[in-house]
């Protein structure tokens, strides 16, 4: 089975706990920490486009992208006739052309962390990279090791594995330590991290 018929899936089974239907309470507080101007965005697996929306909201210029139809579906429902956010079916890793780009702030709950492979964590990191205007922002929540291992929740990542991709591309703004926003009594843990774009 491929990632897209995966995510298809649990979208059409409705097993989507990462769609809690409010924007990403991690996201609004590093706008507002690190001071974030409106811009050209981009929403790297937007789901159903929440996160998105409330970008665009807040007068960013929004790109939302995710491999899974329906989800896209969905956002584009959400959004009704309005053209921003535009969304698009597309899996990041291979698309060739994403538009909208340079961007000023990319935005991912949950995606760099998915793929078990180094390499293709590496290559989402140098993407991420491409795309971005020089002294853009990277915004990744990323699963953490910390906290009892769950039987559903994100992959776990330490932060030896996330400095060792993101490093060579970024500077380390900040990695704080926060939990993945959920309806769980006890919510996966992450890390937030802040990232900016190296000459």
């Amino acid at each position: 089975m491929t990632r897209k018929q995966q995510w298809n899936e649990h979208y059409e089974a409705g097993f989507k706990p990462w769609d809690t239907g409010f924007h990403d309470s991690n996201l609004e507080r590093v706008l507002i920490e690190h001071f974030v101007p409106p811009g050209r965005a981009l929403d790297i697996g937007c789901g159903t486009g929440t996160n998105a929306i409330w970008l665009a909201d807040r007068g960013f210029k929004v790109t939302g992208v995710d491999l899974a139809t329906l989800a896209i579906e969905a956002a584009r429902r959400k959004n009704g006739k309005t053209r921003n956010p535009r969304f698009y079916i597309l899996d990041f890793l291979s698309a060739k052309k994403i538009v909208g780009n340079p961007f000023d702030f990319i935005f991912d709950r949950g995606c760099f962390h998915s793929f078990p492979e180094i390499s293709n964590r590496d290559a989402f990191a140098r993407k991420v990279h491409s795309l971005l205007n020089t002294g853009g922002l990277w915004c990744s929540l990323i699963g953490s090791m910390d906290g009892p291992e769950q039987e559903i929740g994100p992959p776990r990542r330490s932060l030896r594995e996330i400095v060792e991709v993101i490093e060579p591309y970024f500077e380390i703004l900040e990695i704080r330590s926060s939990h993945f926003d959920s309806d769980q009594d006890d919510p996966p843990r992450c890390w937030v991290g802040i990232f900016c774009k190296r000459l």
